[in-house]
């Protein structure tokens, strides 16, 4: 291999002659050099590339060649490299190499000429007759067919060689010749001040990126695609390597990515070549800028110390690597990757010198000295251990103040100036763990990088801490059954266990000082475990924990406890604290302080109000941030968003969440997503789907005891079953949550008084519906908010009798903000059609459903909206739905049907019909989409709609 062609290798992506078709956002580029080839010898002679390294414009050399010979064209080309740069007509050389046995058949005073640059001859011709020579050659070659001329990285040329070749480009205009050339920013050559027409090469949008990351690195987690994207900053040859060093756990999601990223061996190369000539004191301020991105010229020079000055810049500048930074800003790098490669191609010394140097300068900025400080270190150092932990742990060891100055174990843990994310924070730890010259420092500091480590996504991480930490007189022990109890809930599910932990964990800490961060470990994972068991012990166990604290200390949790335990009778105290705590928050509000709230909000469905600040904390802490509080703020957005009817946003957010959780192995949000997906499934009407997830997610929480998460899944198979007017199921499901004329003000339970009262009555059981609605009343569910409000008014709608029933549908329909539920509201609309239409109110049936159908359409109710349009019909309406089923069933099919809804099965239908069994499921399955319906559970509700458009239609 030439050095031409190993040169062209580091610096661009290598891949195979292409016509262009897989150059992904180059349309522009490739259309330009299509009318270069389309018209050589028109005037035009030529074009120069140029563009930072690894943008790409070897690839659109190498489609330009490809298209060339596509067109019959003849193709030269050459490629600068370092190493030659220095020999004469070495460029030359290899561009004319092809077409050198031409050479004889020009005149002897040019074949000579040329013959001295092919043998590389000590002394060469003079330029002027190369100049000539090469001119001769070019129309001799001509002759047959039209030329291409490729000189790649002008800027590596031999003066001789550019020299020879400028000359030649000023003077081709009207020949069969196109003359491309490519240059780096930065670098001048002759072909620049030629004046040959210039084309800049720019970094691909952020579309075209996305694209050649995918393409080349597909399955990256969401967080490490962002970032490899950020960093790349659109150049192609970054978005190819810059995944290459990433371990399979990293590209999972399941490690996090260090703080500069590996360069890969042919990245390094690229760069080291353009740093490779600069004065040793730029390659210094380089240094110390790369090493901390916010230093400012005044940080720069106070580092430097005498070794270099400011001025020592301009090399960089000259060379595009840096731009010249603006009062008060720090040293902006061009392109990302400079910075890391100043580092990388430091030497382990040069590093820590500069460093060190760093945190002398910055000694009234303790937070980022304390980096530094750590990075210097090649010994235990408790000061810079003590440092460096004061730095990642600050605002989460703070126990008093007010909301906005909570302690934080995730998220924001520095100043609103500079922050780290809590990925870093476990690093952080993990370093001065590292640092620590005395067993107990060293244990503590890694217990509390394990608690952390559950926190942001590094379950794996947790144990080894753990047991690195091992054991001392002072190791904090409730931290570490805190971590193991968190770890246990995220993993695995087994809640028991982590409340027997968190018991054990309270003990040890009894004498512990009061509103310590080890205890606000242990209150938030105890919350966690009381939130998604009916078990009474883990709330009492957290109502004991929060006595230990400053009651302003613990308001998010006290929210939360009272809004689960107690909603009844406090409904309006906790609105009140709500909308107090959401104020008082900072715009830079910790996760532990925001999910708690929003878990509150979300028991009392208030969260609508509040979104904004759930959705600002998950931008933040999406990438390397607290992953382990990013998941369920997407789940109570997701649980928002479906009682408001945006249904298209909470499967997003629910996905979202769900890629997250398989990501970074949080089983237990896992499931709780996917119980929500199975209701999400149920209100659109996918019955199968909401049977299966449903029964998955059952199957998980049951033997684990998480009786909410398996009261979520029930309550998808209600739903499911409500859409295909199989009642006798959806009285199952509602029971099994709640049983009859015992409604719960839990959750879910207090949202699913409608569900059992509607089922009992359709299934004949009145008065188990009435008891069901007197139950809630006492109990208080109406009070707990408007929602329950209206869902407890319309139950009281559906069970009463004939004289009472209008005017209770009425009043349920007139609640203030009633539609803001629209779900909710459209069933207690379909209901009040149903009724009015039985009791042959047309008019205000048609009213009614056709208002129901309205809202069933727009929020994507399909189940419910086909009945609604059926019972429509049935009022003499004509509803047009392009899945509306318009076929009739046949006799035989109609007696069938009325035998099967009964609960025969089909040896007993065909015994009464004298049918085989065969026979009649071959009627059935006949029958299931005639009637829109999917099983045989639907059949009652689906004949029952039928029956009554029947009675209607021979109404006079």
């Amino acid at each position: 291999m030439s050095t031409s062609e190993r040169r062209r290798q580091t610096e661009e992506p290598s891949r195979a002659p292409s016509s262009g078709a897989q150059l992904v956002g180059r349309t522009a580029e490739l259309e330009l050099i299509d009318s270069l080839l389309a018209g050589p010898g028109r005037g035009s002679s030529g074009l120069l590339l140029h563009g930072e390294p690894g943008v790409g414009k070897t690839a659109l050399l190498d489609a330009a060649a490809a298209r060339a010979t596509a067109h019959g064209m003849r193709v030269l080309r050459a490629a600068g490299a370092q190493a030659e740069a220095r020999i004469a007509f070495s460029a030359l050389h290899q561009l004319l190499y092809p077409v050198r046995h031409d050479v004889d058949r020009l005149a002897e005073h040019h074949r000579n000429a040329l013959h001295q640059v092919f043998d590389l001859a000590r002394s060469p011709a003079p330029e002027s007759l190369v100049s000539t020579a090469l001119l001769a050659l070019l129309e001799l070659t001509t002759a047959e067919r039209a030329l291409l001329l490729i000189a790649d990285d002008v800027a590596w040329f031999d003066e001789a060689s550019a020299a020879v070749l400028a000359f030649a480009v000023r003077r081709i205009a009207d020949a069969p010749i196109v003359f491309l050339a490519a240059s780096r920013i930065g670098t001048e050559d002759l072909f620049r001040r030629s004046g040959l027409p210039e084309r800049t090469v720019e970094s691909l949008d952020p579309g075209s990126a996305g694209a050649v990351l995918d393409a080349c690195s597909p399955g990256l987690a969401p967080a490490v695609r962002r970032r490899l994207l950020a960093e790349a900053d659109g150049n192609p040859l970054a978005l190819q390597e810059l995944p290459v060093p990433l371990t399979e756990r990293q590209r999972a999601g399941q490690d996090p990515l260090p703080d500069r990223l590996q360069l890969s061996r042919r990245l390094e190369a690229t760069c080291a070549g353009l740093l490779a000539d600069l004065p040793a004191p730029t390659r210094r301020l380089l240094l110390l800028a790369a090493l901390d991105a916010d230093a400012g010229l005044t940080v720069l020079r106070t580092a430097a110390q005498g070794s270099a000055h400011i001025d020592d810049l301009v090399p960089a500048e000259r060379a595009g690597l840096v731009r010249a930074p603006a009062a008060g800003s720090g040293l902006t790098f061009c392109h990302p990757l400079i910075g890391t490669a100043v580092v990388d191609l430091a030497s382990p010394h040069e590093r820590r010198t500069a460093h060190e140097a760093l945190a002398t300068a910055l000694a009234d900025d303790p937070e980022r000295r304390a980096w530094h400080l750590a990075e210097a270190a090649a010994t235990p150092d408790e000061a810079v251990a003590r440092a460096l932990d004061e730095a990642a742990l600050t605002a989460w060891r703070r126990s008093t103040g007010s909301p906005a100055e909570l302690p934080a174990p995730v998220g924001a843990l520095l100043s609103d100036r500079r922050r780290i994310a809590a990925s870093a924070a476990v690093t952080a730890l993990m370093r001065a763990g590292e640092l620590s010259p005395h067993p107990v420092d060293r244990s503590r500091r890694l217990v509390e990088a394990a608690f952390l480590a559950t926190m942001t996504g590094q379950l794996d991480q947790v144990n080894r801490l753990l047991a690195d930490a091992g054991q001392t007189p002072d190791t904090q022990t409730g931290l570490v059954f805190a971590a193991a109890a968190h770890l246990l809930t995220h993993d695995g599910g087994d809640v028991d266990t982590a409340y027997r932990l968190l018991a054990q964990a309270l003990d040890h800490n009894c004498e512990a000082e009061q509103g310590g961060w080890n205890h606000l470990g242990i209150l938030y994972t105890l919350l966690l475990v009381s939130l998604y068991t009916l078990r009474p012990e883990p709330w009492k166990l957290l109502d004991t924990a929060m006595a230990r604290f400053p009651p302003e200390a613990v308001t998010p949790f006290r929210l939360c406890y009272d809004a689960y335990v107690d909603p009844t009778h406090k409904s309006d105290a906790i609105r009140e604290g709500l909308a107090d705590a959401f104020a008082g928050l900072p715009l830079d509000a910790a996760p532990w302080q925001i999910v708690p709230l929003g878990f509150a909000a979300v028991a009392l469905d208030a969260l609508s109000d509040y979104r904004c600040l759930l959705l600002r904390m998950i931008e933040r802490e999406r990438d390397d941030g607290a992953i382990g509080m990013v998941i369920p703020a997407l789940l109570l957005l997701c649980q928002d968003s479906y009682i408001h009817g945006q249904w298209d946003e909470a499967e997003r957010l629910a996905q979202e969440g769900l890629d997250l959780a398989r990501a970074y192995g949080y089983q237990f949000w896992e499931r709780q997503l996917r119980a929500l997906l199975a209701s999400g499934a149920a209100l659109r009407g996918n019955a199968d789907l909401a049977r299966t997830r449903s029964a998955e997610t059952t199957s998980w929480a049951a033997p684990r005891g998480m009786d909410v998460t398996e009261g979520y899944a029930r309550s998808a198979r209600n739903l499911a079953a409500i859409g295909q007017g199989d009642y006798e199921e959806a009285l199952t499901q509602a029971a099994r949550i709640g049983p009859p004329g015992a409604p719960t003000a839990g959750v879910p339970g207090r949202w699913m008084v409608l569900d059992f009262v509607e089922a009992a009555v359709r299934t004949g059981r009145v008065e188990d519906a009435r008891a069901h609605v007197r139950a809630a009343q006492e109990a208080g569910i109406p009070r707990i908010g408007p929602r329950t409000e209206l869902i407890t008014a319309g139950a009281a709608a559906v069970a009463a009798d004939d004289a009472e029933a209008a005017a209770l549908f009425e009043a349920a329909l007139s609640l203030p903000d009633s539609e803001r539920w629209p779900w909710d509201f459209a069933r207690i609309r379909f209901a009040y059609g149903q009724w009015l239409r039985r009791t042959h109110d047309m008019a205000g049936a048609r009213a009614q459903l056709g208002a129901a159908l309205e809202t069933f359409d727009r929020i994507g109710a399909e189940m419910m909206a086909q009945r609604a349009a059926a019972e429509l019909r049935a009022t003499g309406v004509s509803v047009a739905r392009p899945d509306a089923v318009t076929e009739q069933l046949t006799a035989q099919e109609r007696q069938i049907a009325e035998l099967a809804a009964t609960g025969l099965s089909n040896k007993q239908i065909g015994e009464r019909l004298f049918l085989s069994h065969r026979t009649v499921g071959s009627h059935l399955y006949r029958v299931y989409p005639k009637l829109g319906i999917t099983s045989r559970a639907a059949l009652r509700g689906a004949l029952e709609a039928m029956s009554a458009a029947d009675q209607d239609e021979e109404t006079p």
